[in-house]
């Protein structure tokens, strides 16, 4: 499954893949025909990429709403950032988004772009109404992604916590 916007393509990891991206990226990047210039995998985000990768092993059939997304720019094959869905939706119908970019890609518009596709694919799921999202106070870039999706502030207190609706 792949979802086409107009200057990216967001490629869920198979867990083959995933195991690749942690362990030898460049197997990945000759399987998917691309050059991984995102976040660089160490510290806290390696960390997560390793805990996440294990729900995804063991969910194998909802690994959509467990791996880690790559958005793949069209032009070049550069893999300017990854999203995810931190785990399948609660009973409430939210699912988490999270999601990153490497340095050389920022405020050029990329994430805005991926998580509008993410979302509009998520809302359209079975027993999915929200996609929620957490960020740091200071994190004015992410949180000015989140308003440019739709989302508003729902919760705020040591985080602030987003949430964008199921048009109905």
């Amino acid at each position: 499954m792949i979802i086409e916007t107009d200057r990216l393509n967001l490629i869920p990891l198979t867990v083959g893949q995933y195991h690749h991206w942690i362990n030898n990226i460049s197997i990945l990047e000759k399987e998917l025909s691309c050059s991984y210039q995102a976040e660089p995998l160490e510290g806290i985000f390696l960390n997560i990429l390793k805990k996440q990768l294990i729900v995804t092993e063991k969910d194998a059939r909802n690994y959509l709403y467990h791996t880690f997304w790559f958005l793949i720019r069209k032009t070049d094959r550069i893999v300017v950032g990854s999203a995810d869905f931190k785990d399948l939706p609660n009973k409430q119908g939210e699912v988490e988004i999270g999601y990153g970019l490497g340095k050389n890609f920022e405020h050029k518009g990329y994430m805005t772009e991926a998580a509008k596709a993410m979302c509009s694919w998520a809302l359209t799921q079975d027993n999915t109404s929200y996609v929620i999202a957490e960020t740091e106070i200071e994190n004015l870039a992410s949180q000015n992604v989140l308003k440019r999706c739709g989302f508003k502030l729902y919760k705020q207190d040591n985080t602030c916590w987003w949430k964008l609706q199921m048009r109905k």
